[in-house]
């Protein structure tokens, strides 16, 4: 029996939706665990006593369905599989292979009687067209790879070795990334190898032949700038004076950001926007963007030294993402914190991430933007020292131990 490993952060924000007409789109990077997420649903599903008649499970990246290209094929294996007239539960996996799928699915969702589910990796999926052409009735559901405890907790299930030094498993994690598939393979370079072929396979079927990339070659040099300069603060001007001061390249800066955009919809990055904590106000222009996954890093770089300072950031960073956090980055005149964290009403956090606090420069460093910020939401610092400071009602975690216990804010 197949083992899978339930990712229960996403469990619980679709779960209210199992029996609803509402369509379930489940969208994030090529290979993080979208089709295992539906694949626990139908446990669940079949734990309360659903028949196997009435669940219809279509993996249109399968041999057996890689014939279904358009609309009316589709429609056609789904009503074969529809026996009776009574409720039945439609998953459909990679639905971005069929051109058009939206008025099947639309028609199927007005029929009623049918509660439908969909995943897919082209960014399409999230495009604004979608909302249109689902006649606005579905949510998204969006997933990333593993975070850290997730990692931890798969490992285990799969009954594989967890280094007793928490810090050099998490070494590990950072280098080898958390796609679930690579946590099969023991070897570390294999690892590696499976994680290269899957950002290839991200690059080649969800960028290159999804979108109309006039110089290849240029695309490449934005692609490593973004990607190399994870967690700091870029901006399209920042990357034009890049590519005409050091690769000697004159761009539109609107290709510029097409390519950026590209990137994004392709869920290979994130941008998280600037906030000036005084005015409340977006900072327009500049943006950070964190990694879906660090394993883009060091899939793509031959160094594999771990720069603890944006690593931390994207870790904790994607951590918040998958338990519900909106993120932004926060400025106080030029003092900047790391993150604002917001989650329904009442729910504000500022954050600071350091890898550790031992040296008072740093210490004071990381400190002073909390002592900035006149109002009185709660203050969290993330390291890795052992020794935590509390100090002025600022909370001070450790951040492997606080991924690795499943902890929120």
């Amino acid at each position: 029996m197949e083992l899978i490993y339930k990712r229960e952060e996403y469990l619980k924000k679709i779960r209210g939706f199992y029996k609803d007409d509402m369509i379930k789109v489940i969208t994030g990077i090529r290979r993080c665990g979208k089709s295992y997420l539906l694949k626990s649903i139908i446990l669940e599903l079949k734990d309360e006593g659903i028949q196997n008649k009435d669940i219809i499970y279509i993996e249109l990246d399968k041999k057996e369905y890689n014939d279904i290209v358009t609309p009316r094929q589709l429609e056609k294996v789904i009503d074969s599989k529809i026996t009776d007239k009574d409720f039945k539960y439609l998953f459909i996996d990679e639905v971005q292979n069929v051109k058009g799928y939206e008025k099947v699915i639309n028609s199927y969702r007005e029929e009623g009687n049918i509660s439908i589910f969909l995943t897919g990796s082209n960014s399409y999926l999230l495009s604004g067209e979608l909302a249109t052409k689902l006649t606005g009735r579905h949510i998204l559901i969006e997933m990333l790879p593993l975070n850290f405890y997730e990692y931890i907790q798969m490992k285990e299930l799969l009954n594989k070795p967890v280094n007793s030094n928490i810090y050099l498993e998490f070494d590990e994690f950072v280098r080898c990334g958390g796609f679930p598939k690579s946590l099969y393979y023991d070897n570390i370079e294999d690892k590696m190898v499976y994680t290269t072929s899957v950002i290839n396979q991200i690059f080649d079927k969800d960028i290159k032949t999804n979108n109309k990339i006039k110089d290849t070659n240029l695309f490449e040099i934005i692609q490593k700038f973004v990607i190399n300069n994870f967690g700091a603060v870029i901006s399209v001007n920042s990357i034009y004076k890049y590519l005409k001061d050091s690769e000697k390249i004159n761009v539109d800066r609107r290709t510029i950001k097409k390519y950026i955009d590209i990137l994004e919809k392709a869920k290979i990055i994130y941008g998280c926007e600037l906030f000036d904590i005084k005015s409340k106000k977006v900072l327009k222009g500049e943006k950070k963007y964190y990694l879906a996954d660090l394993s883009i890093y060091f899939a793509l770089n031959t160094d594999n030294r771990i720069n603890y300072g944006p690593v931390l950031e994207n870790v904790i960073y994607s951590y918040l993402k998958t338990k519900g956090y909106l993120l932004s980055v926060g400025y106080i005149g030029k003092l900047e914190c790391d993150f604002i964290a917001r989650k329904d009403f009442d729910d504000y956090y500022y954050i600071q991430v350091s890898k550790d606090i031992s040296d008072k420069n740093v210490e004071d460093r990381e400190f002073r933007p909390f002592y900035e910020i006149k109002d009185m939401y709660p203050r969290v610092l993330f390291t890795m020292d052992h020794l935590l400071q509390h100090k002025d009602g600022i909370k001070h975690y450790n951040l492997i131990d606080f991924i690795n216990n499943n902890e929120n804010l």
